[in-house]
């Protein structure tokens, strides 16, 4: 019975070694869960493993993934990978990715591979190889592959800065930017998303696609009944010996190598017949 009190006494003293960083944490309090969870208590080496459908929620935002390591002092660092999810509702974003590193106290957020930023406020989404949000400087900074949506624009380069407080995008990297059907390249694009200014720099090119509109015909219609009718009086033949009109040379002779009676020319003979397999020359048969 003593060891049954003593294992359980132990058991209450390191839930409650692990809730005193959280509770001493005067700026920010925050809750986890998991399927399992193995702890390292030692003093400047505090670190905690949550496994099967880890949660992180602080008052901010709300981190869920497959595996969440909470590390560093008061678990101030939290490190997440496979089927990353952060949703942080207070200023509209929501991240996916296969990795993540949070700074609690800097508010710095760094997710890797396949990740995408959905600001639902602004209505844009971004994507790219590397994206790292630092919500004190209201700055997001996207690199490799990047992409970045919004209505009718579209962006592509390799480093791109999005300041969101101010609606401003900064593309480098073989920046291209088409707008409905417009292109834009340069060497630094920078677009203005309230108002949707397109600023240039450096070797610049662009394609502009101007819409034409086809103008009404100003000639009245005319109905089948106001239409002419064709003539259908007989026509004049031509005069003997003559060549009818748009005729360059006479047609074919007849059969007979002549003319037709009454001097018209004669219809040319119809092409003959192939010769039957095996027939051998022009001679008639039992000849």
């Amino acid at each position: 019975m003593s060891g049954k009190r003593r294992s359980k006494a132990a058991a209450v003293w390191v839930a409650l070694v692990i809730a005193c960083p959280l509770l001493a944490a005067a700026t920010q309090t925050f809750t986890y869960s998991s399927d399992s969870m193995n702890t390292v208590l030692a003093e400047g080496n505090q670190q905690a493993l949550l496994s099967g459908h880890a949660r992180v929620t602080t008052e901010d935002l709300r981190i869920t993934a497959d595996q969440i390591l909470l590390f560093g002092k008061d678990f101030v660092y939290a490190q997440a990978t496979g089927s990353v999810h952060v949703v942080d509702a207070k200023r509209g974003l929501d991240l996916t990715s296969d990795r993540l590193f949070y700074d609690r106290d800097r508010k710095i957020a760094r997710v890797t591979g396949n990740a995408v930023m959905a600001d639902i406020k602004n209505e844009l989404v971004v994507k790219g190889g590397f994206i790292e949000d630092r919500d004190t400087d209201k700055l997001t900074l996207v690199q490799i592959g990047v992409r970045i949506l919004k209505k009718d624009l579209v962006c592509r380069a390799e480093f791109a800065k999005y300041w969101r407080d101010k609606k401003l995008v900064e593309l480098s990297g073989l920046p291209w930017v088409s707008r409905r059907s417009d292109v834009y390249q340069a060497e630094r694009i920078t677009i203005n998303l309230d108002t949707e200014e397109i600023s240039l720099e450096g070797e610049v090119q662009g394609t502009i696609q101007s819409e034409k509109t086809e103008q009404p015909s100003t000639k009245p219609v005319q109905s089948p009944e106001q239409q002419p009718a064709p003539a259908t009086g007989p026509t004049t033949p031509p005069a003997s010996g003559s060549t009818p009109p748009g005729t360059g040379t006479a047609a074919p002779a007849g059969p007979a190598g002549g003319t037709a009676p009454g001097g018209t020319p004669g219809a040319a003979p119809p092409p003959s017949p192939p010769s039957a397999p095996g027939a051998g020359g022009t001679g008639t048969p039992g000849g």
